[in-house]
């Protein structure tokens, strides 16, 4: 029989955060970052008004606000998928500058439970199937796998849950 342990937490450092002081349920956090999200030739997001979504042993998710999201870039798509905490989430097909798309490589909470309701005029990129997302001019890093879209930047230290192989019961 294989004991599964909490895996021990990356030393922060100066001005880092580690994922595992976020908590369960995850915690939402305005956030003034510059935030830019860039696809098919260009940005297709642009803003200072997100929000992060916090929760153990997940590098944190930026929620931007729709108004701030380049007109045409989200395409609905049919996906679906439901969160213990934040409810159901719809998807966006996003749409480059170029035409490239990325299938349901967006989404959002259009109807939040409570306590998420912010969430209900955003939406999340998975960063590893942009071009380039950046976040005060750092170009982030995606979770291989996409693993909850989360985004890792030198300010965040791990281990991240879906990082690695065998991550995911954490």
């Amino acid at each position: 029989m294989t004991t599964r342990r909490r895996p021990t937490p990356d030393p922060a450092g100066p001005g880092q955060e580690s994922v595992w002081d976020y908590p369960r349920p995850p915690r939402l956090e305005r956030t003034d970052a510059h935030v830019v999200v860039e696809f098919g030739g260009g940005p297709i997001a642009d803003t200072r008004h997100g929000w992060r979504v916090l929760e153990t042993s997940h590098p944190p998710v930026f929620a931007l606000p729709l108004d701030d999201v380049v007109e045409g870039a989200l395409q609905a798509n049919p996906r679906r998928t439901f969160c213990e905490f934040k409810g159901v989430a719809t998807y966006f097909d996003v749409v480059g500058r170029d035409g490239t798309v990325a299938p349901a490589a967006g989404w959002t909470y259009p109807q939040p439970t409570a306590g998420y309701e912010p969430l209900a005029s955003t939406v999340c990129f998975y960063p590893g199937r942009m071009d380039r997302c950046l976040v005060d001019d750092e170009v982030v890093r995606a979770v291989q796998g996409d693993f909850y879209g989360g985004w890792v930047t030198s300010s965040v230290v791990g281990p991240f849950k879906g990082a690695e192989p065998g991550s995911a019961w954490w």
